[in-house]
Order: C-alpha cells, then structure tokens, then sequence
C-alpha cells in the first residue's frame, strides 16, 4: 500500500473516532448537570450504543456486504447521523431526545465496521499495515477531548453539534475514499449468515464459554466508567475533565505494545485476569480519590485503561481468533462483540442508571460508594473466572502476529 494510500485511510480513521470522541465522553455530564436527567435516565442514552452495537452486523450484512459499495453507505450514514445528532442536541426532554439518540446509533456503529472493512480492502497485509492506520482513530478521540476540554463545553449541548459538524465532513470526505464494493454474497439474507452456527459452537467448549460469559458480566460495571467519569470527575470539580480522560487513550497505545511480552509470561487467563483487577483497582482509585491531595489516584485511575483495555479486550480478541477456525473468525469476533458491547454494555447501562440514582444526594452523589459498588461487581467476576476459566492448550503455543 502506497504513502497516499496510507495517509487516506488514516484521516478516515481520525475523523470516525473524533466523532465519537467529541459527543459521547460528555453526554452523561450534560444530561446530568445541563438538563438534570435522572441517573437511569443518562445511562439509557449512554446505553444507546449497546443498542447501535447490536444492530450494526445485521445492517452491515444486509446492506453494505451485499448491495451497495463501502464508502458510499459510510457517506449516507454520516450525512443523516450528523441530522439525528444535531436534532438530538436541541432536546430537552427525555422523552424525545432519546428515540433520536438510538437512530443516531444506529447510523453511527455500523460505521465502526465499515472504516474496518474498507481499510481491510485496500491492504496488500493487514496484519502489518493495520495498526499504524487504526491508531490515528485514537489520536482522533484523544485530539476531540483535550479540545472539548479546553473549551470547557463539557456540560452543554455544543459537544453534540460539533459532531454532527464533523459528521458532515466525514460524509464528504468519505464520498472520496476508494471504490470499494460489496463483494455480492449470494443467496438469501438470514441471521446466521451473520452469526453462523458454527460461530457459535464454539462457546459449546468449556473455556470459551467460561471466557463469554465472564465477558458479559465484566461490561456490566465497565459501563459505570464509560457513562459516568467524565460526570463524577466535573462533579468532583475536576478542571478539563475531558482532556484529563484523553490519557486513558494514551496509555491504551502504550499498553498495546506490551502484550506480546506479558502474553508469553502470563499466558491467557492472567493476562484476561488482570485486565479484570485493574478494572477493581481503577474503581476503587476513584472512591478513594479527591481533587484536593489525593488527584494522583483519579490520574492512576485513568491511566489504568490502557490494562483494563487491552489486557482484556484485546487479550480476547486474540484468544477467540485463536480458538475460531479461519473461516470463522471475523464471524467469531462478531459474535463476541454483540455479547459483550451489545448485551454486557445494554444491561450495564440498566445497572449503573440504578445505582447512580441510589446513590443521588442533595448536592451531587455519593461517588464513593456508586464505585465501591462497580469495583466490588468486578471483583466478583475476576474471582468467578479465576476459579473456573481453564485453558487446556498449552500457553507456550500462543503466537502473537
């Protein structure tokens, strides 16, 4: 793949995540502190993109792999996302800003997939040519961050609109993007041409099914970090609470090039198991920790995601491609996918919106005990897959590409 290849793909992946980057890190905090939403009430909009995750494989296998070409759905999708989003953000009721959230995810999610897919398609060797593309996507998120920050738009409406703005950039930029046409899978449309059985057997093995269900129940208090920091740490009186989470990214690329060393000293299930302890140790850095003397425990806390993240996410990712047999690991991943940020992150938006307005007080929340509640939830699940997650295969027969 040539430079001007190379740098085309790349700016995809900038604009796709900055998109994200912009609205979704700042949502809870406008819901909660602009339009006083109710815990459960922000975590239902948080949750919206469970609901895009769940419905993205069966748009992107019924539209985009069958009928019409890659950059030209991307476009389409931008363009009536960047209306939903803008449309969304001068709601003030629940009522109606939350249907409008949900379609907007709908077109959102599956555009995910498809700046995957059609970098994929333009590789002479993913394996090698992929990361250097992908991580501009990071860089993207950590850029609309500091700058969301900076611009202390945290608890209103502008984060929103300015990504419908970047919305419609990428929609244009994406109209310039190779050709890149649906391959023209025959026969009829059905589920399991998406999720195929066979994609499926494998969680019939013990440890794979051990590996799902504890992946499921891990996104249940990963949720509580993902709808409400950015909130607890205004709340908190952090200043730039935005540009101060953009160092969880950081340390995700950081991380990233650490796994190949701990994968062949850790093997599978502690690396899986420490991606999980950190999750327990981040919580609790965050009920423990204060603007005023103890702020080096919230910077640990944020740090820590790039092992909450990689350690396991991406630990598991590697370990179902391992499992999968070759002709079954894209629809493997998918799979695994819908499980944990479709259903894990749906029913963690239920559990934290429930346990976020238990805790409401007076004059904000009892942030402490909302994360003692998340990191003791974590740690039930790392104690529940240590005593049963057992891998047969030997570790030593781990190949990190």
């Amino acid at each position: 793949m040539n430079v001007s290849m190379k740098a085309r793909l790349s700016m995809m992946m900038f604009l796709e995540y900055g998109i994200w980057g912009v609205w979704y890190v700042t949502l809870v905090t406008w819901l909660s502190s602009g339009l006083h939403f109710s815990g459960q009430q922000c975590a239902w909009a948080a949750g919206t993109t469970a609901l895009g995750a769940i419905f993205a494989p069966f748009f992107v296998g019924l539209v985009a792999d069958r009928l019409f070409a890659t950059q030209k759905v991307l476009a389409a999708l931008h363009l009536g996302g960047a209306v939903l989003l803008y449309a969304a953000s001068r709601q003030i009721e629940f009522g109606t800003m939350y249907p409008l959230l949900i379609l907007y995810c709908f077109c959102f999610m599956p555009t995910l997939s498809l700046t995957n897919s059609l970098a994929f398609r333009q590789m002479t060797d993913p394996k090698k040519e992929f990361g250097a593309i992908r991580v501009l996507g990071t860089a993207g998120w950590i850029v609309a961050g500091v700058t969301i920050g900076s611009m202390r738009l945290e608890a209103t409406a502008m984060p929103m609109r300015i990504a419908a703005a970047v919305s419609v950039l990428m929609a244009i930029y994406c109209v310039t993007l190779p050709d890149t046409p649906p391959l023209g899978a025959s026969g009829k449309f059905t589920v399991g041409s998406i999720f195929p059985k066979e994609a499926w057997l494998i969680l019939t093995e013990r440890s794979t099914a051990v590996f799902a269900l504890a992946s499921l129940l891990i996104c249940i208090p990963l949720q509580f970090y993902y709808a409400f920091t950015n909130s607890f740490l205004n709340e908190k009186g952090v200043v730039n609470a935005a540009g101060k989470m953009t160092g969880g990214q950081a340390s995700e690329l950081f991380f990233m090039l650490l796994i190949p060393f701990f994968f062949r000293r850790l093997g599978v299930k502690y690396m899986l198991g420490v991606g999980m302890l950190a999750w327990v140790v981040r919580y609790l850095f965050f009920a423990y920790g204060s603007p005023s003397g103890m702020m080096p425990l919230f910077w640990l806390g944020i740090l820590l995601h790039g092992v909450c993240y990689d350690f396991f996410f991406v630990t598991g990712q590697i370990y179902i491609d391992r499992k999968a047999a070759p002709a079954l690991r894209a629809a493997a991943q998918g799979t695994i996918t819908l499980i944990t940020y479709g259903l894990g992150m749906f029913i963690g938006s239920w559990v934290s919106g429930r346990v976020v307005d238990a805790y409401a007080t007076g004059d904000g929340h009892n942030w402490r005990a909302i994360w003692i509640f998340a990191a003791s939830l974590s740690g039930v699940v790392l104690l529940l897959f240590l005593a049963v997650f057992s891998d047969k295969e030997k570790e030593s027969e781990v190949a990190i590409a």
